[in-house]
Order: C-alpha cells, then structure tokens, then sequence
C-alpha cells in the first residue's frame, strides 16, 4: 500500500511519531483495515495529569548479568507510553484506563504436555526463584525502542518445575480477557483475549523473563499486571501482558497479530532490521525521548546470545 503525503518525502522523516500507522486502528479503519494513525513527537512528551501511581516496593532483589549498561528511560516514560489495547488504541490512554483493574486475586494455569499441571497463585510464583532486576532494550515494531528495568526471573524455572513431556514442543499463553474490565474485541481492533506462543527452546533460554516489576516496584497495571513475559529479542508485541494460562503442546500455537493480520506478523516477530513490515522500514529506529533515529540491531543487540535458536532457519520467511 502506497501512503501518500503532501512533503516531498515522507513525514515520518521530517517529525517524529510514536505510531506512524497504529496497528489497531489499521483493523479499525475499514473493510480492508487500513487507516493510518500519527503520533505525537517522541522527543516532547507531555506530562499528564496522572502520573504514574506509587508501587508496592520489591526487596532483595538481585543485578542480573544479563543488563544492558544502556541509559535507562524514566519511569513516567515506561509507564505513560505503553501498548495495552485491551485499556486503549493510544499509547497515553492505558495508564489511565487501566488504572483500576483488579489484579489481585490472581492464578496462573500450567497445563497441557506436563507431568505436573499446576494452578499458581501469584505469591507461589513470586517464591519460585530469587528476583533479579535486568535493565532490558525493547524495540517495538511501529519503530520505536526503550530501555526498561525489570524484575523477575526466568522462565526456564517454571517450565522446569511444570516437567514437560516429550510431545511438548511449543508453549501457548493467554492474558486476561475481562469485558467489565476491559474493551470489547471490537472497540480494542483485534480478538480477545490476547494470546501469543514460543517454540520451546525460545522459551527456555534465559533471557527470557517471567516478569513481576519494574524499576524496583510491583508492575503497574498498564505495563501488564500482575505477571508478564518480556523477550528483548523479539518486537514488544511478543511480550504478553497480564498471564493467566501457560499451556504445553505439541503444535505452534495460533499468536493474535498473526491472527488478525497473518501477512503483517508472524510467528516468531523476531528483532530484524532486514526484514522491512510491509508499510514500514524496519532498519532504524528511535529511543523514546530522543529525537535523532539509531540502526535497528539484529535481535535488537542479542545475537551473541540467541541467533544459535535460528541456525538454518529463513528469517525473511519465518519472520
């Protein structure tokens, strides 16, 4: 699709936007879903009426070797400029939104291809291993990138206590869909409740966390409270928010951008400033609070530690 502007070259060249064409309101816009949406400029951001709520701070937590040494984005920034569609089409609307949901009582589900399925309430899981904080860079996939410490552990640990079987090839996750709570399918852009998966051995590798905090506090709740995953090597939208199933099996579990737009996002929605999304170049990106644009690096500058999941693999086909 040819985008037309009225500059002799693109506006996303000239001003910076948060979304140069907002993915929800491509589903939104018509019968062929393409609506483009602006975005405010990414070096100006407002500072909004509500700020970012105080926490339940986390102890004893751990430095994890894993950090990047990278300057860090503030924590106004990290929490006022989030995708949670469930809570809002615009970055700004789920530290709103999303400021009274109810995120305690709170189970996650283990099932399926394990010897030991298990329902675990959130304390349980908070116990499982020590809380490490690891300072992660993110790149999301309408070009913008951020720096964010988290806190939590890996999730190899969990699947390790969940013993999967031999049939188990792939994990399947499901956030929370409540419609008291939330938006509707239809309002949202895309099918509730959102879901995402990993093949095994992506879910394995250390680096990918199982997430309960961020900047030495509870996660807020437009940042997927109460529990999340966060993979720095794949686009944010992998990073699924608000668990409350993991389940086991032995096929590649449907993912809901890949549902909603299978031409766009696929499965695996690794970092890869080679493969362009069909509107938009994916080789540069901004930092969130910066104005001038950087290279997007392969697996967003974790290829030493993960390219070997993708040896013999076509990246440009299994994007």
């Amino acid at each position: 699709m040819l985008i037309k502007t009225t500059a002799p070259i693109p506006s996303s060249e000239i001003t910076p936007k948060s979304v140069y064409l907002n993915r929800r309101r491509f589903l939104q816009g018509s019968a062929a879903g393409a609506v483009l949406m602006a975005g405010r400029p990414l070096w100006n951001t407002p500072a909004l009426a509500q700020t970012a709520p105080a926490g339940k701070k986390l102890t004893g937590l751990q430095k994890s070797p894993f950090s990047t040494t990278e300057k860090m984005n503030s924590l106004e920034d990290i929490t006022h400029y989030n995708n949670y569609y469930e809570f809002g089409t615009d970055k700004e609307q789920p530290a709103v939104l999303a400021k009274n949901f109810k995120t305690a009582p709170w189970t996650v589900s283990v099932e399926g291809d394990v010897a030991k399925p298990k329902t675990y309430d959130l304390d349980a899981i908070m116990k499982l291993a020590p809380l490490e904080e690891r300072i992660y860079r993110h790149r999301c996939v309408e070009g913008w990138s951020i720096v964010v410490p988290w806190i939590g552990f890996s999730l190899s640990t969990l699947i390790k206590l969940a013993e999967p079987t031999a049939k188990a090839k792939y994990i399947a996750f499901q956030t929370l869909y409540d419609p008291k709570q939330m938006w509707s399918p239809s309002k949202a852009g895309i099918p509730l409740p959102y879901v995402e998966g990993l093949r095994m051995d992506e879910a394995m590798h250390p680096l990918t966390l199982l997430c309960v905090g961020l900047y030495g506090q509870v996660l807020p709740n437009q940042n997927g409270a109460p529990i999340r995953l966060v993979i720095p090597w794949k686009y944010g939208f992998k990073s699924i928010k608000s668990i409350v199933k993991i389940k086991f099996q032995e096929k590649q579990p449907p993912t809901t951008w890949n549902i909603a737009i299978p031409n766009e996002y696929g499965f695996y929605s690794n970092v890869n400033p080679k493969v362009d999304h069909p509107r938009w170049t994916q080789a540069k990106e901004r930092r969130l609070g910066e104005f001038f644009k950087r290279d997007t690096l392969m697996f967003n500058g974790y290829a030493g530690q993960v390219a070997s999941l993708y040896t013999g693999m076509d990246l440009k086909r299994y994007y």
